[in-house]
């Protein structure tokens, strides 16, 4: 059994006990919180599918950790203009654990 739910403006497929990396929550560790933008459910061979969301779906979730990821380089430069310019970037993230699937 699997799911498709949206969360920070991307969709992520998921099973129960998996390990996850959404964008930032405002959840405290240890916190179970409930996902409702359910976008497809697949159990076996029944499908369900949400117009937009699944009706009376949800997916149970576990705040592991918050962190941030890998530092993006953002380079910038112009050839003879004597223009050169670097920046780095750090996403905040949440890491869940999915605890159940609820049809």
């Amino acid at each position: 059994m699997y799911a498709v739910i949206k969360s920070g403006g991307k969709q992520h497929r998921v099973t129960n006990d998996e390990t996850l990396k959404v964008e930032l929550l405002k959840a405290e560790k240890g916190e179970t919180i409930k996902i409702e933008d359910v976008l497809m459910v697949v159990d076996g061979s029944d499908v369900k599918i949400g117009q937009p969301i699944v009706e009376g779906a949800s997916v149970e979730a576990e705040v592991i950790a918050h962190g941030r990821g890998e530092k993006i380089r953002i380079i910038k430069h112009r050839r003879r203009k004597h223009y050169h310019k670097e920046q780095g970037h750090r996403q905040w993230y949440t890491l869940l654990k999915i605890k159940a699937i609820n049809a």
